[in-house]
């Protein structure tokens, strides 16, 4: 194998240098996952009113999960670098078990790893952005006024003009300005989505473990099938010797 050659196709599970599912890189990767798991099941109760309950939100719950919210994004920043490391990790795991790949190392790490970076595109983009906003002076509420007394400004409609749900922040710019309770639903859909994304590296990784056990199944197959078609052609070759 040449020296630029990126997978090493001569690799099998069974060579000494496979990185399986057994591995310790395969621990890497499943012990960040499983944490941001149960740090997305602990936010699915304050998630699941705004998503799958179509009864209408009190005020009340949108202020205690502002004050959830805003109490995690200004915790102490031991806990975001705690956070961000074990999430390094899991990117750790992935290019220990990637180096000199095998074909079964592409397809199910290569896989996880694309989901896993999708993961951390939707926590940077939407999740962070949504606590940042949480987190301004007022939170959401005082930041939709604010952004409807612009868009009333911008388009004329003064008092007697109210905006609900999304508002438009300008004529020229076009962009979408979404209301509190809005903001708070994207939120909580960035969560679903990465739980979601976050499964399919488990799925995946599961995937792999089963590859290779039903691999070593059919192996060990072969061998009992070829010794015992050994072990009868002996006796039976003798026996003719003999005669």
């Amino acid at each position: 194998m040449s020296d630029t050659q990126w997978v090493d196709w001569s690799k099998s599970t069974r060579s000494k240098d496979y990185r399986g599912s057994g591995s310790f890189a395969t621990f890497l990767i499943i012990g960040p996952v499983c944490f941001c798991l149960g740090i997305l099941f602990a936010s699915f109760p304050y998630d699941f009113p705004l998503l799958w309950t179509s009864d209408p939100i009190p005020p009340s719950y949108l202020d205690h999960l502002e004050t959830h919210l805003r109490f995690m994004h200004q915790s102490p920043p031991l806990i975001a670098r705690m956070l961000h490391i074990i999430v390094f990790v899991g990117f750790l795991g992935f290019f220990i078990k990637l180096f000199r790949p095998s074909e079964a190392n592409v397809l199910f790490d290569g896989g996880s790893l694309i989901l896993y970076v999708i993961g951390a595109g939707v926590y940077i983009s939407n999740i962070v952005k949504g606590l940042r906003a949480v987190s301004q002076p007022g939170g959401l509420a005082a930041a939709e006024v604010a952004e409807v007394a612009a868009a009333e400004v911008a388009f004329g409609t003064g008092a007697t003009g109210r905006f609900e749900g999304s508002v438009h922040s300008g004529p020229l710019t076009g962009e979408v300005v979404l209301g509190r309770e809005d903001s708070l639903r994207v939120l909580s859909a960035s969560h679903v989505i990465l739980a979601l994304v976050l499964v399919g590296v488990l799925v995946l990784q599961a995937g792999q473990w089963y590859a290779e056990r039903k691999e070593a199944d059919d192996y060990a197959k072969a061998e009992r099938e070829a010794a015992e078609k050994r072990h009868a052609g002996g006796p039976a070759g003798a026996g003719k010797k003999k005669v």
